[in-house]
């Protein structure tokens, strides 16, 4: 099973926004006073400008022009609602906004398949939207594909019933924690599981210090140290400037890179660049206005696709 892969599908904003259903608990998302209007438009700017970044290195990118007749501020994070295996799977996954739910589109998986890929089954969770459970994709799950593990930092996305279903269903091994963040003097549980940790390869990029249960956080490591995963901790404020929100892709010539924002490349200590740098080379682009708004970053807004060619 491949960790990485060389295919992306990304959706192109036209009417991005900062989402007042989601900020009730992505405590990432500020609201600086920018017009949705203006927000767009430089979301936009960011998101052609990204994708030119992954192109430019040989990432073959499916974009897709969000529709905008929905009322779909988010459908810029398209990772949240759908997933793509080697066997020809794909996940549906339900959605904590209700606004969210309308980015599920059979349009997109329709594009997919017309640039070569075969969908052979829909694994869909969404049905658990009317018991107010919810699963929000590779935001919620971060997969190690080729040791069959999966990631999982319980919250109010992320339903642990729904979680081990999915493992059972796609056979993966489940790992559960639960991440926090500090907001005001409190400690919160963080939305996503992929704000705080990314998996590669060869390496694991993960904010130890958020997973404040002892017992929780020393077998997350264990799991990761036995299937030869090299550690690279980053410290909570380095969350905060989405340094867990990266995903490792490959370019031509088989290459691989870490793709970031500017704002968590930033953040890096000298030492961890070079520790990164060992196993791929860095690819960050500015996305500033997206993860302002969004509470979102680079890897949100990539839906890797592992599907079989026709």
């Amino acid at each position: 099973m491949r960790q990485v892969t060389n295919t992306i599908v990304m959706i192109r904003p036209v009417q991005f926004r900062m989402n007042e259903q989601t900020a009730v608990n992505n405590y990432y998302q500020e609201n600086p006073g920018i017009i949705a209007e203006k927000a767009n438009v430089k979301a936009q700017q960011e998101f052609d400008q990204f994708v030119a970044s992954l192109k430019k290195v040989g990432v073959q990118v499916i974009v897709i022009d969000d529709d905008p007749k929905n009322d779909t501020p988010d459908s810029i994070f398209p990772n949240n609602w759908v997933s793509f295996h080697e066997n020809g799977d794909v996940g549906l996954y339900p959605m904590f906004a209700v606004n969210r739910r309308k980015e599920r589109k059979p349009e997109v998986l329709n594009q997919i398949e017309a640039t070569g890929f075969e969908i052979k089954n829909i694994v869909d969770y969404t049905s658990a939207e009317d018991e107010e459970l919810f699963l929000e994709g590779t935001g919620s799950i971060v997969l190690d594909r080729t040791n069959r593990k999966a990631y999982c930092a319980l919250s109010a996305r992320a339903d642990e019933g729904l979680f081990i279903e999915f493992c059972e269903d796609f056979e993966y091994t489940p790992v559960v924690f639960i991440a926090y963040q500090t907001v005001g003097k409190k400690r919160l549980p963080i939305y996503h599981t992929n704000v705080m940790m990314g998996i590669g390869e060869t390496f694991a990029v993960v904010c130890l210090e958020c997973i404040d249960d002892k017992k929780e956080r020393k077998n997350l490591i264990d799991h990761l140290k036995k299937d030869g995963k090299d550690i690279i901790a980053i410290t909570e404020d380095q969350v905060n400037n989405f340094a867990g929100n990266m995903l490792q892709v490959v370019g031509s010539g088989d290459k691989r890179y870490l793709v970031m924002s500017s704002a968590a490349f930033r953040s890096l200590s000298k030492d961890q660049i070079t520790k990164i740098e060992k196993h791929c080379a860095i690819l960050h682009s500015d996305l500033n206005t997206i993860e302002t708004l969004g509470g979102g970053s680079a890897r949100c807004m990539m839906a890797e696709v592992f599907l079989p060619k026709k």
